[in-house]
């Protein structure tokens, strides 16, 4: 049984639609077209409720490099200063790569040797328990 039966349900609904209607237009009234809410934070950090800016500290301000922004879309970015490496350059270093593995994979030979002749410690003695 509805809770208000003289209402009929043309009524709640036509009721629903306009209560649905009137809030998706405060909220589109509110924050414009865009969803980010960057009008209302605006505002309320314009009536001092928003965070207060803090300047950057000394060391900061310092070590920041000039021209730290980002480039524009569509702009592209400065020529390198290194080059890359011609097809030799990469072949010597894969052939110094290579030699360094071996190197290493000698010495981790060399080690495990040693420490395969290394006998281990004898477990503690532990008395008995009285």
């Amino acid at each position: 049984m509805p809770a208000f039966p003289a209402v009929s349900p043309v009524v709640v609904r036509a009721a629903t639609l306009l209560t649905c209607l009137a809030t998706l237009s405060a909220c589109l009234t509110a924050g414009g077209c865009v969803l980010d809410g960057a009008g209302i934070r605006d505002a309320a950090k314009s009536a001092g409720f928003g965070p207060k800016e803090v300047a950057a500290p000394d060391f900061v301000r310092e070590t920041r490099r000039e021209g730290g922004d980002f480039l524009p879309v569509g702009v592209s970015a400065p020529p390198r200063e290194t080059r890359a490496k011609s097809a030799a350059g990469v072949k010597a270093l894969e052939a110094e790569l290579d030699a360094s593995r071996q190197r290493n994979e000698a010495r981790g030979r060399d080690a495990a040797k040693v420490g395969g002749a290394v006998k281990p410690p004898a477990p503690p003695k532990v008395p008995p328990a009285e």
